[in-house]
């Protein structure tokens, strides 16, 4: 089993309010990885600094996670689980964003949990499992 760590985990450790080897410690055995979808919310990020101090700063953090994680494409079969998840929150008229949905639909797919401080929009996508943080 593996771990995707969502946005708001890799901002965390940015931050230094969350600890990249608590995290991991007693799960050493597994894979963690990054959603592509969530390498481009980082680089967004860069491209969002107020200052060019900023910029420089949080692209050498975003390219040391690059480097340092796998990164998980969004293939046919996160698609196919994407599909039937959004059809499923639709019919009980609930919403996540198009986002967070793609990071479950991938980690569902790799029978991966996901790692993130979003738990309020996680929780409702039946079948993922949340790393408990």
């Amino acid at each position: 089993m593996g771990v995707i760590l969502d946005t708001s985990v890799i901002i965390a450790f940015e931050r230094g309010t969350a600890d990249p080897d608590f995290l991991i410690r007693g799960r050493e055995e597994e894979s963690f990885g990054i959603c592509a979808i969530t390498a481009a919310e980082l680089l967004h990020g860069v491209h969002l600094a107020d200052t060019s101090g900023r910029r420089i700063k949080r692209s050498s953090f975003v390219e040391k996670v690059l480097e340092k994680y796998p990164i998980y494409a969004f293939d046919l079969a996160a698609a196919r689980v994407y599909a039937e998840l959004w059809s499923s929150l639709r019919t009980r008229k609930t919403e996540i964003g198009a986002h967070g949905l793609m990071i479950a639909a991938t980690a569902i797919s790799l029978g991966f949990s996901v790692a993130t401080f979003n738990r309020r929009d996680y929780q409702k996508i039946e079948g993922l499992v949340l790393l408990p943080l």
